[in-house]
């Protein structure tokens, strides 16, 4: 066994220095999704089904997708600074360097907080009445392929994932895109 597989087995499941973010972010995903489903269940049933409720839960789903094109930032950060075009730009690459940190930082608690929207629009569609049409469908498909981004996620911090994080999040990424813009 050689030290990096030893300090991978020390540090734990989450890294000591994400971890502060991580549990707040979760205390922040829970405390939105006990509102949320708090305030569906207090509505009436002629409010679920009406025009109204439509604005709820597509603002729930434009939260998550503010949120998601936050967590994807990273990782078009990450492949603009890798640009060969970007090869004698210091400052370009500096500059993008700051960003990436940024995202790379905020990337697991935006994602954590977009998951608490996304099963809060999910909940609220399914109240009103779930249609099969071409929205509903990319969107359950969508919510699919999200389940295994966040377990892979927590591997990917044991490097243990082999790149299911990132090939499902691509998927969830397609997905999401084609849901969000239908």
């Amino acid at each position: 066994m050689n030290t990096r597989e030893v300090k991978v087995q020390k540090q734990g499941w989450i890294p000591k220095k994400e971890r502060i973010w991580v549990i707040v972010a979760i205390i922040i995903a829970a405390s939105i999704m006990l509102w949320g489903i708090k305030g569906l269940l207090q509505l009436s049933l002629t409010t679920l089904h009406s025009r109204q409720f439509e604005h709820t839960f597509k603002g729930f789903g434009s939260n998550a997708r503010i949120a998601l094109f936050f967590v994807l930032a990273y990782y078009v950060f990450l492949r603009v600074i890798r640009l060969r075009m970007l090869k004698g730009q210091g400052k370009v690459k500096k500059w993008l360097s700051t960003l990436l940190r940024f995202a790379r930082r905020w990337h697991t608690p935006a994602a954590i907080i977009a998951i608490a929207f996304i099963i809060l629009h999910t909940v609220a569609v399914f109240m009103h009445g779930f249609k099969f049409d071409l929205n509903n469908i990319s969107g359950m498909l969508s919510l699919l392929v999200l389940l295994p981004v966040p377990i892979s996620g927590i591997f990917r911090y044991q490097r243990r994932d082999r790149k299911w994080h990132l090939r499902s999040g691509v998927a969830f990424a397609i997905l999401f895109l084609i849901h969000s813009f239908l």
